[in-house]
């Protein structure tokens, strides 16, 4: 299997692809870029596998919606036409499975073993708002 790609590789920024002017970014400051809506979602990443590497990390939503933004990464729903996959990235094909995380904790679509990074802007809102959870564990 091949090493982390797309928003899984270490040191990418934290940028968005403007895709209405090529090769401009406009990045993230404060969780939200241009004023769209932001969300903190979990994003696993198929490969054609059933599972693969996991975050949780805030998302930014296109003027209409229909596109995700994430760590210079765009992403578009299939439209159902997925398999165990609900978006894909627009440069690489890659799919992704991405929805809202759980209360519980449970947000892969088939269960696993291996724990989901936070990423480290969103660690502290995750816990509290969407875990209820006062103090971050420490793993």
């Amino acid at each position: 299997m091949e090493g982390p790609r797309g928003p899984f590789a270490a040191g990418e920024p934290n940028c968005i692809a403007d895709s209405r002017r090529r090769m401009k970014l406009a990045c993230i400051f404060g969780g939200s870029a241009m004023g769209h809506k932001t969300r903190i979602m979990y994003i696993e990443r198929k490969a054609g596998e059933l599972t693969g590497p996991a975050r949780i990390g805030r998302v930014t939503y296109s003027k209409t919606g229909a596109t995700l933004y994430y760590q210079g990464h765009e992403f578009r729903s299939l439209k159902g036409a997925g398999f165990k996959a609900n978006y894909y990235d627009v440069a690489t094909g890659d799919e992704y499975w991405i929805s809202g995380p759980r209360k519980d904790g449970n947000d892969a679509l088939y269960a696993t073993n291996v724990a989901t990074e936070i990423d480290q802007d969103v660690a502290n809102e995750y816990w509290a708002q969407i875990r209820n959870r006062q103090k971050i564990p420490r793993d």
